[in-house]
């Protein structure tokens, strides 16, 4: 298995405990949830059920039903209701004789169908049978992350605060998608590597769709804009999958990819349509939660101007080239490299990229023993002043501030005049406006490093691609 050595480490840790353990593993779609279960403990249960999506109580029930029966409750009759199932659950465990009983219930969200006492019931499974023990081993596991976090995680009833372990599950890092392609030979480069992430981000089920026989243009083409690719519909199923109700997400993703700098609450509210009250806390902490997007701060504020910004890179792609694109060509990614469109959106895609590796940035400037903090600033024209925006600033407790400035390209980055003269604006109008007293370090992050000239003594720091692909 590739990474996950502390998710393991956690898992196994659950498993060799004196106690009884309720472990919550939870994560966007994709991201390997069920196989890091399976895998850490050998394909080898007491019992082990998977939801059905988008079925009713009694359909739901007769799964579980058959998952008794296949695993050693022969006759186990249909359940009239969750407390009976549940109940001959407890009766299976116990005619169980190895050490830790291993129960994993894979997509639980999907099972607490409407009106159906879900919840309840498994609070009474858990507080009345299995915490009364010391050797079970209760795994859930679910992608719908609203419902694993209000129903357990934050649970203010019967399972308030018995969840024993929690692991967010977080998609891979550059390193870990380079592990991967090295384990499944797809024979890329750090730049395809790089671009791979740009449109695929670290979810290792859109990896494992790449054919080592093509190249990466081409498996794009392939997986995205032939007739059956598999990932030319994912974007409906992706929020299908997490919500229950996705239309309020979908509204607040799309508006927020109109908008590369981001949208405060009110500009959500204006954009998106949705009411401006407690629901939509709950939607953009979801997907916050969910790794779709940031929440940052405007430096010198508290929580104030907030701003939320679109960072995953499916989406980003989906919105850039898939969404509103109306043509239907299945080799469009290969006849559109080196276009307009194309360099914006690596660009963008980039800038993203190094927004996900911040602590790989943070590593090159050997500041992870400084107490530090990550922001974004703007500031718009005014009398006679150029705007200037600055996506990421890392704030040191140690009396720098790095301005970081990313820059995308194929060869490496030549800084000319007029790149000299942005970056200039942005440290003035910056320490203007800040009035800060620390001192400001000259960032660059750039894919393929920088030429040297006579631009280029003017950066304090730059941290080249290469460096984001550390562990």
């Amino acid at each position: 298995m590739i990474g996950r050595e502390e998710e393991q480490r956690r898992l196994h840790k659950a498993h060799e405990s004196d106690h009884s353990e309720f472990v919550v593993v939870y994560g966007r779609r994709r991201v390997g949830k069920t196989f890091l279960i399976r895998e850490t403990f050998n394909y080898k249960f007491t019992f082990q059920h998977v939801g059905l999506a988008k079925k009713n109580t009694r359909q739901q029930l007769q799964n579980f039903q058959m998952s008794l029966r296949s695993q050693g409750y022969k006759r186990a009759p249909l359940p009239a209701n969750w407390l009976e199932a549940f109940d001959m659950l407890a009766g299976l465990i116990s005619q169980s004789r190895v050490k830790k009983k291993v129960v994993f219930i894979d997509e639980m969200p999907w099972m607490d169908a409407p009106k159906s006492s879900f919840l309840s019931a498994l609070e009474h499974f858990w507080n009345g049978f299995a915490s009364a023990r010391k050797d079970v081993l209760l795994i859930v596991c679910g992608s719908a992350t609203s419902w694993i976090t209000r129903k357990l995680l934050k649970n203010k009833q019967g399972l308030h605060n018995r969840v024993t372990c929690r692991i967010h599950l977080q998609p891979f890092t550059l390193y870990e998608c380079e592990r991967y392609a090295q384990e499944q030979r797809l024979g890329m480069n750090r730049r395809q590597l790089m671009e791979g992430y740009m449109v695929l981000g670290g979810i290792p089920y859109y990896w494992s769709l790449l054919d080592r026989e093509k190249s990466l243009a081409l498996n794009i083409d392939r997986l995205f804009f032939s007739k059956d690719g598999e990932l030319r519909g994912e974007y409906s199923e992706l929020y299908a999958s997490l919500f229950h109700h996705p239309e309020k997400y979908l509204s607040v993703i799309e508006a927020l990819g109109k908008k590369k700098i981001g949208l405060n609450r009110a500009e959500i509210v204006q954009e998106s349509r949705l009411p401006e009250n407690g629901k939509l806390t709950e939607v953009l902490e979801d997907l916050e939660s969910c790794g779709f997007i940031r929440r940052y701060n405007h430096i010198g504020m508290k929580t104030k101007g907030a701003i939320f910004q679109l960072t995953d890179c499916y989406t980003l792609f989906y919105f850039q080239f898939i969404a509103d694109n109306p043509v239907n060509d299945e080799h469009f990614w290969s006849k559109n490299l080196d276009t307009g469109a194309y360099n914006s959106w690596c660009g963008l895609a980039f800038e993203r990229v190094c927004l996900l590796h911040s602590r790989q940035i943070k590593a090159k400037l050997g500041v992870t023993g400084v107490i530090s903090s990550e922001y974004a600033w703007w500031t718009a024209n005014e009398d006679g002043k150029k705007g200037a925006q600055i996506d990421l600033l890392i704030d040191r407790s140690d009396g720098v501030i790095n301005l970081c400035e990313m820059k995308f390209t194929k060869v490496p980055y030549k800084i000319d005049a007029a790149d000299d003269a942005a970056m200039r604006n942005k440290q003035v109008r910056f320490i203007e406006e800040t009035r800060t007293g620390k001192a400001i370090h000259l960032t660059l992050v750039s894919a393929q490093g920088l030429v040297r000239n006579a631009f280029s003594d003017e950066i304090q720091a730059q941290i080249a691609g290469d460096d984001l692909f550390t562990e």
